[in-house]
C-alpha cells in the first residue's frame, strides 16, 4: 500500500528540512537577481551553484537520471523558456526581452532536502504572460491550502486542476508533484488534476512537493526536445511552472521553501 511506503517526517525532520529549503529559496532568489536580457542560461546555473556551494549543499538535480532520461541532468537548475514546460537544460542561450523564465531548484543539505521552482519575466513583458504567471501560483497556492491532515491528495489535485481548468490551460497528466524528503523524489505522486477526497490520506509529518506546470494554449500534450530533457509545448504557446515544499502539520500547511 501507498500509505505505508510514505515517510511520516518527526519535527526535527521538518526543521531540516526547513534550512534545505532556506538554501534553495536563496538559490532561486539569486538566479532571479542575475537573469536579464543578454545574460546566458548556463550564468545562471553558475549563481545557483554558488549559493548551494556557499550553504554546503549538493544539488540533487546535478547528475540526477530518472528513467525517462537519455543521459544525467548536467546542472543543478532546469532553466525552461517561453514554450519549455519543464526540465530545460542551461544552454549558451542568451534571454531576451519579454522571455518568460521558468526555474527549477533543489537542495540537499545534511541528507534533507528541498524543492521549489518560480517563473517570471525577462525585460518587458507580455501582459498575457503575468497572467500565465499569476494564474501558475494561484493554483500552487490552491494546492497548498488543500495540503492539510483528514484532506487527500486528490483534493490538492482538484484544487490546483481546478484554478488551471477556469483558466483554459493545458496540463501535462504525466507530470506534478511528488513527496519530498532524504530523496527528492519519494511517493506519492501529486497530479495536477483529480477527483476530491480521492487518494491517499494526508496526515502530520507527510511532505509534499506541490508544483502547478501550466500551458496557456489549452492543450494536455506536449513533446520532448531532442535533448531528451526538456518538455516543449505542441503548440508554441507559452508555459509557466511554480512549486514548494510544504509540510503537512496540525496548524496547517508548512511552506518550507520560503526565504
Amino acid at each position: 500500500m501507498e500509505q505505508d511506503m510514505v515517510e511520516i517526517k518527526t519535527d526535527a525532520a521538518l526543521e531540516a528540512m526547513r534550512e534545505a529549503g532556506r538554501v534553495v529559496a536563496r538559490a532561486l532568489a539569486a538566479v532571479r537577481e542575475a537573469a536579464g536580457v543578454g545574460v546566458s542560461l548556463l550564468e545562471l546555473d553558475e549563481a545557483a551553484r554558488a549559493v548551494l556551494d556557499g550553504a554546503g549543499a549538493r544539488s540533487p538535480f546535478l547528475g540526477y537520471r530518472p528513467s525517462f532520461a537519455p543521459t544525467p541532468f548536467p546542472a543543478v537548475i532546469c532553466t525552461s523558456v517561453n514554450d519549455a514546460l519543464v526540465h530545460g537544460i542551461p544552454t549558451g542561450y542568451r534571454l531576451r526581452d519579454g522571455d518568460l523564465v521558468s526555474i527549477d531548484c533543489g537542495a540537499e543539505l545534511d541528507g534533507w532536502n528541498g524543492d521549489a521552482a518560480v517563473s517570471f519575466t525577462v525585460g518587458t513583458p507580455r501582459p498575457e504572460d503575468l497572467r500565465l504567471i499569476d494564474t501558475a501560483r494561484e493554483a500552487l497556492d490552491a494546492g497548498i491550502a488543500a495540503a492539510v491532515p483528514g484532506n487527500r491528495i486528490g483534493d490538492i489535485s482538484h484544487a490546483v486542476g481546478a484554478v488551471a481548468r477556469a483558466a483554459r490551460c493545458g496540463m501535462p497528466a504525466e507530470f506534478g508533484g511528488h513527496g519530498i524528503g532524504r530523496r527528492m523524489h519519494e511517493d506519492p505522486h501529486i497530479p495536477n488534476r483529480g477527483r476530491p477526497g480521492r487518494g491517499l490520506l494526508l496526515r502530520h509529518g507527510m511532505v509534499l512537493a506541490v508544483e502547478p506546470m501550466l500551458m496557456a494554449g489549452g492543450r494536455d500534450s506536449y513533446r520532448t526536445n531532442a535533448d531528451g530533457w526538456t518538455l516543449h509545448t505542441v503548440d508554441g504557446s507559452r508555459a509557466a511552472h511554480v512549486e514548494h515544499t510544504v509540510a503537512v502539520t496540525e496548524d496547517g500547511p508548512r511552506v518550507l521553501t520560503l526565504p
